[in-house]
């Protein structure tokens, strides 16, 4: 729940404005709501700064709805991950805000406008393959507030596109670095600067890289230091860590 939504419960309380009772019942969902088919957790943007994001994979389309129908009257914004055409159009039926970015399978409803960092997360791709898990990663960053850079196609077999842009890779403070196949860009990239590296194997690639399991090996066994490795195809794990480490 938005702390700005409680706070003005509470004030409207203080002035005579809203009784008692009232407030009560508004703020009866408090720690969470239980529809049923999801507990949806208003409580977690107090304790953890950001608000519960909705998986939308596995969920009907009119189940997602329900549960951006229930978060929205706390004012609070709203983001939901591996969404399909049909879910986005379930959503936009109830708030016109709704943005799907297509290549990355998100939902985005911004209610409450964000001042964005100062300081940047780059996100980096091997191949343009990557980038509907870049995407995912990119819109997460952007929607937890962070100024976020993209850098696509920049992978080993084509080394010097990377080496061009040394300068943005090298100006940001974390580096989220997105790559199938070996798996290989996050050990180059980690040799090249001093910020922290958050590695994502993805899923791309021939036979033998097994839906990303070589890539997810490569990564966990580089020898470059500060590299941290996250599931495969998990942008928006990346994206979350990368949003913490960005506002430190």
């Amino acid at each position: 729940m938005n702390p700005d939504y409680i706070k003005k419960i509470l004030l409207a309380v203080k002035e005579g404005k809203k009784d008692l009772d009232t407030a009560l019942h508004e703020l009866k969902d408090l720690p969470y709501a239980d529809l049923g088919y999801a507990r949806v957790d208003h409580h977690r943007e107090l304790r953890r700064g950001y608000p519960e994001v909705i998986f939308c994979a596995g969920k009907t389309p009119n189940q997602v709805k329900g549960i951006v129908a229930n978060m929205l009257p706390n004012g609070t914004n709203i983001l939901g991950t591996r969404a399909d055409k049909e879910t986005f159009d379930a959503v936009k039926e109830i708030c016109e805000l709704a943005i799907y970015n297509e290549a990355g399978k998100t939902i985005t409803i911004t209610q409450t406008e964000q001042v964005l960092t100062n300081t940047y997360i780059a996100i980096i791709t091997a191949g343009t393959s990557d980038i509907p898990v870049a995407e995912e990663a990119a819109v997460t960053t952007e929607f937890f507030g962070n100024k976020t850079e993209r850098l696509f196609d920049v992978g080993i077999a084509g080394i010097h596109r990377l080496y061009d842009k040394i300068d943005l890779i090298r100006g940001a403070k974390v580096l989220i670095v997105i790559a199938g196949m070996e798996g290989a860009l996050p050990s180059v990239v980690g040799g090249l600067v001093d910020k922290p590296v958050i590695a994502v194997p993805t899923s791309v690639g021939y036979g033998a890289a097994f839906n990303g399991i070589a890539a997810l090996l490569g990564m966990l066994t580089s020898c470059t230091s500060g590299i941290g490795v996250v599931n495969i195809d998990n942008g928006f794990g990346a994206a979350y860590l990368a949003s913490m480490i960005n506002k430190l």
